[in-house]
């Protein structure tokens, strides 16, 4: 995490601690509440579809792609807005974000998911504490997992790179695409998939099913990192400078 110093060079460790925990909380608020529009939206398209789940699918996928449109556009400028450790994975392989720091997002992320479940059931009057028993196995799975992931750190990096304005938009539709083209329904987060096994409702995962989810989204995550910073890489002097938006580490002088 990059800090203000004094003159003297040495850093000012109220300063230091007041953004990390601003950075923190931000990440746990935006993963609460996404995992709160991922999973209330499959409550409520389950039940007003009368069984068809290709409209409680639709009803999920647009709530998730618009709702993380705005969960980025206002918590982007505090914390990256990255809400996902891939994501994170990503930007700490790229040093744009110190490890001490990504371990503690990744940490938030997956308590503040499972917290975003248990708020979801509440408003929806269903039992806070469940598991999920909807299996989601086998190679093809996988696979729709690390391109989900590819695809959306890839997405990312590329918006970061030449439009950062528009990033918070270019996700949300990326994810909204994404529920749709991958036989997964494009998780593509490994807290997200985490707390949806606490959820046996439309959104939910099994705990067997989870581990090859996670997996092929870290992998996912890293060839992205990868691939995409040989496509995308510039000069110096080239380069796009990043917005307050962007879901990077940025120096507190931009505040």
């Amino acid at each position: 995490m990059r800090d203000i110093a004094p003159a003297d060079g040495s850093l000012e460790p109220p300063l230091q601690t007041f953004e990390a925990a601003r950075r923190l909380a931000a990440e746990a608020l935006g993963t609460a509440l996404l995992l709160a529009i991922v999973i209330g939206s499959g409550v409520m398209g389950q039940r007003l579809a009368g069984g068809n789940d290709a409209i409680a699918l639709l009803g999920n996928t647009l709530a998730t792609g618009t709702g993380l449109v705005v969960l980025i556009t206002i918590l982007g400028p505090i914390s990256g807005a990255h809400f996902n450790p891939a994501v994170t994975l990503a930007f700490a392989l790229r040093s744009e974000i110190g490890w001490p720091l990504a371990v503690a997002y990744v940490v938030v992320q997956v308590i503040a998911g499972i917290a975003g479940v248990w708020l979801a059931h509440a408003m929806f009057a269903e039992p806070i504490l469940q598991i999920s028993s909807k299996l989601r196995s086998g190679p093809s799975q996988g696979l729709a997992e690390f391109v989900a992931t590819f695809g959306l750190v890839g997405a990312i990096l590329g918006s970061l790179r030449f439009r950062p304005d528009a990033t918070p938009w270019i996700v949300g539709l990326y994810i909204t695409s994404a529920y749709w083209f991958t036989a997964s329904t494009s998780f593509a987060n490994p807290a997200v998939t985490i707390a949806r096994s606490f959820s046996d409702t439309f959104a939910g995962i099994a705990p067997a099913s989870a581990p090859q989810f996670i997996a092929a989204q870290l992998i996912g995550a890293v060839a992205a990192t990868a691939a995409f910073g040989w496509l995308l890489w510039a000069p110096a002097a080239a380069r796009t400078p990043r917005t307050a938006a962007a879901p990077v580490e940025r120096s507190h002088a931009a505040e």
